[in-house]
């Protein structure tokens, strides 16, 4: 079998599999596609030096070696000479893990032991190298690590087991960490922790790796991070406004689809890398990518006028503009916010009606209750009311179809949190108005601009314009009144797909 392949010797680093989503291996060629960001002239400076402070697999540390190993070739003629300048006094990393810095130092080394037998490096005294992992422990307060924010319940280990308290973040002072500055601090940092929440709940950390690195203040800075820092994320308010208003971030190379980065890897929302530019500000260059080629790219600002959030697609710059320039309110303001009557998803109704009841819509189906256990909102509940889920609906797929089915429910109704309430009316005709204007690819391509996951709380209405709900609206009324071109047309179609509706007016669970 092997006859017709026997020069094959594929790249140990590009087959490995992923610890967890939390912890994601860099492919080889990623990497190089990060490191092509940075200057040509560093692969042929002697002193510029190199940390990689989440190293997983070595393969940022290994990838620059190879760059620095041709371009230092005329200062440095002696192979080992260069080898032994590059690995002591260019490159460090800092592991995140005990499995990883042995990883990590027989990647970048050939040996499990920087001054081995096997180590490519002569002059190392010790095992680690410049390759650091120190085993920590969480610093706990009030069962959250004051670090990491990571839950004492989970976290808090025996011996034998990782307690994930990552070296470079767990530090006030990581200056410290090596006594020296960096000219590019490079990386790709776990994503989230378990917070203790229910179910799968986790807290977002990565936005500490990059923060900790802009302490040390490197020339360059990039990492490869989540991109629902754009306009979501837990806790991620303060660090989208630092990186929305920092004009030294000099390029973004977005994938809307994580699976085009990493194989086999469902990320929520896609994922992105960026070049941070100490020295040099100005607008950013973004580019987007996907299935492996390059679809778009355009310098701009990455905080738009009159924007809160990052409007990830360049060509849905110019339809916003057409959008915002009739000055509407917003849609926002109108949807209801989570539990609309103060109900919870899990709370039910009784199943069959009785006098004096009110209709719920509930997960599973419908039930009935009393008005009396309406909490918050009883002022509509005699209203026509367009109700719609609060998360969205075929987010894994392409194109997208971004919301939930919207459907119109009679007075004397209510629902529990399985819904938000998209709006309520005195008569059914304005409610269906509204069902069918949440139904247009236009609605849900401006609402796509400001969803990073499948939740889709009054948040991600922001961008979307209220409408004289007297009126039916359709795609093509709405391409009309805001001068949406052909060409504009065609990207917002290839974005969004038509909406699946449930049939015969049934309620779509």
């Amino acid at each position: 079998m092997l006859k017709n392949n026997q020069n094959y010797n594929p790249d140990v680093l590009s087959c490995l599999a992923n610890l967890s989503n939390d912890e994601v291996f860099t492919p080889p060629k990623l990497v190089n596609d990060i490191l092509n960001l940075l200057p040509e002239n560093l692969w042929n400076n002697s002193k510029a030096t190199f940390l990689d402070p989440v190293s997983k697999s070595g393969v940022f540390l290994r990838e620059i070696a190879k760059r620095l190993m041709k371009g230092l070739e005329k200062e440095i003629p002696d192979k080992q000479q260069r080898i032994n300048h590059i690995f002591k006094n260019q490159l460090f990393g800092i592991a995140i893990t005990d499995l990883t810095s042995l990883l990590s130092r027989r990647s970048v080394y050939c040996s499990k032991t920087a001054n081995g037998k096997y180590s490519v490096c002569e002059i190392f005294k010790d095992a680690r190298g410049n390759i650091k992992y120190d085993r920590l422990q969480h610093t706990w307060v009030n069962g959250k690590c004051t670090f990491c924010g990571a839950s004492q319940e989970v976290y808090d280990r025996e011996e034998a087991m990782e307690t994930y308290a990552y070296q470079f973040i767990h530090t006030e002072k990581p200056e410290e960490l090596f006594n020296m500055k960096f000219d590019v601090i490079i990386g790709n940092p776990p994503y989230q922790l378990s917070d203790g929440g229910f179910g799968t709940s986790a807290t977002p950390i990565y936005h500490k790796f990059v923060g900790q690195a802009k302490k040390l203040n490197p020339r360059y800075l990039s990492m490869i991070i989540p991109a629902r820092w754009y306009s979501g994320g837990k806790g991620m308010d303060d660090f989208r406004d630092e990186m929305l208003n920092d004009n030294r971030i000099r390029q973004i190379v977005d994938y809307p689809e994580a699976i085009d980065c990493f194989p086999g890897v469902q990320i929520k929302g896609g994922v992105c890398y960026f070049l941070w530019d100490r020295d040099n500000s100005g607008l950013c260059k973004v580019t987007t990518s996907s299935k492996g080629l390059i679809v778009s790219e355009m310098t701009r600002p990455l905080l738009e006028k009159g924007c809160e959030t990052f409007v990830r697609y360049n060509d849905a710059i110019t339809i916003l503009k057409k959008v915002q320039k009739y000055k509407e309110n917003s849609l926002k303001d109108k949807i209801s916010v989570r539990k609309p009557f103060g109900l919870e998803t899990t709370y039910k109704g009784k199943p069959k009606e009785f006098k004096t009841s009110i209709k719920l819509y509930q997960n599973g189906g419908i039930g009935y209750i009393n008005e009396s256990e309406i909490k918050t909102n009883i002022g509509i509940v005699k209203d026509y009311k367009t109700l719609i889920p609060p998360l969205g609906s075929g987010s894994d797929s392409f194109p997208h179809q971004i919301l939930g089915n919207p459907f119109v429910v009679e007075p004397n109704s209510a629902c529990t949190e399985t819904y938000l309430v998209a709006g309520a009316f005195k008569n059914r005709k304005e409610a269906e108005n509204l069902a069918s204007y949440l139904t247009t690819r236009f609605l849900r391509f401006l609402v796509l601009l400001n969803k990073p996951t499948q939740h889709a709380t009054s948040k991600v209405y922001t961008f979307v314009p209220i409408q004289d709900f007297k009126e039916n609206w359709t795609d093509e009324k709405l391409y009309n009144k805001y001068g949406i071109s052909n060409d504009e047309i065609k990207f917002i179609e290839s974005l969004v797909r038509p909406m699946d509706l449930p049939q015969n007016g049934e309620v779509d669970e």
